[in-house]
C-alpha cells in the first residue's frame, strides 16, 4: 500500500512513518505542505493520504479540496490538532474519510487506518 504523508513537521512524519512500517506499509512518500503534496500526488498514486491541517504555503484542508476537485479518490485521514466539532465537519465535507487528533497513540492511528481502508474496500 502506497501512502503519502503530508505534514510540515519532520518529527510527525517520522512518527507516522514508523507506525505505518510497523503495520507493514513500506511504500511511503512524504510532502512538507499542500503545494508539495499536489506536485507529488500524481506521480505517487497513493492508496492512502495522511494530511496535517496547519501547514505553511497550502494548508491541509485546501489540499484536500484541490485533490478532490481534480478527481483524486484515494482515502484521506486528517491528522491534526484541530479538534473542534465544526472543524471536523468542515474536513469531512471537503472529502476527508477519517480524522485523528494529535497527539495520538500508535494504536489510535493504526486503528483509524485499518477502519478507513476496510470502509473503502467494502
Amino acid at each position: 500500500m502506497k501512502t503519502l504523508l503530508i505534514d510540515d513537521s519532520k518529527t510527525m512524519r517520522t512518527i507516522q512513518r514508523s507506525i505505518l512500517s510497523q503495520m507493514g506499509h513500506t511504500e511511503i512518500e512524504e510532502a512538507v505542505d499542500g503545494l508539495d503534496a499536489l506536485s507529488k500526488v500524481g506521480g505517487v498514486s497513493p492508496d492512502l493520504l495522511l494530511v496535517d491541517w496547519n501547514m505553511p504555503n497550502m494548508d491541509g484542508l485546501t489540499f484536500v479540496k484541490e485533490y478532490r476537485a481534480k478527481g483524486g479518490s484515494s482515502p484521506i485521514i486528517m491528522v491534526t490538532t484541530e479538534s473542534e466539532k465544526s472543524r471536523v465537519i468542515e474536513a469531512i465535507k471537503a472529502g476527508v474519510n477519517n480524522y485523528v487528533i494529535k497527539p495520538f497513540t500508535p494504536d489510535v492511528l493504526s486503528q483509524r487506518i485499518e477502519e478507513t481502508m476496510s470502509k473503502v474496500a467494502a
